[in-house]
């Protein structure tokens, strides 16, 4: 079995109620969620919206290979209703990205794991320090708690009720 953690994120519609679905589509075709944030609230990054985002990060076991589990998320988003305008940032109803596959790091023209940007993001650090404060990141050799602490991102997080 393989360790994958991934993000989902949704600013668009009932932000509550895709993130819902999403799990409900992860736990079908990818995998068993072995565990899962709380959800958070913060403004969009590298972007204006003033539609703030919902994130949560999950741990999910599953047997597929980094690539079948990308294939399975485009599926999951275009079901959910995501249209990709640009390739830019943008709003959506539902981003889900891959973050880490057990220690490995791949760089393929379409995938890179570790996500490249996960370091920058407190959106991302934030739901990720919650169900694994210790996890490695492979390239830079820091855990989740310690790239936390030095990532120069300001947005506020906040813990959603």
């Amino acid at each position: 079995m393989n360790k994958v953690v991934l993000l989902l994120g949704s600013n668009l519609s009932d932000r509550v109620l895709m993130l819902a679905k999403a799990r409900n589509y992860i736990r079908i075709s990818i995998g068993e969620i072995k565990k899962e944030s709380n959800i958070y609230e913060s403004a969009p990054w590298g972007f204006d919206s003033d539609k703030a985002f919902l994130n949560q990060t999950l741990i999910v076991e599953t047997q597929l290979k980094p690539i079948e589990i990308l294939e399975k998320i485009k599926v999951i988003e275009k079901e959910l209703g995501r249209v990709k305008q640009s390739v830019n940032y943008e709003s959506r109803t539902i981003d889900i990205d891959i973050l880490f596959y057990n220690d490995e790091i791949i760089n393929l023209p379409q995938l890179i794991i570790p996500h490249p940007q996960l370091h920058k993001r407190k959106f991302t650090l934030v739901p990720l320090a919650e169900i694994d404060p210790m996890l490695n990141h492979p390239v830079f050799n820091k855990s989740i708690l310690d790239l936390l602490s030095k990532c120069n991102d300001q947005s506020i997080v906040y813990l959603f009720r």
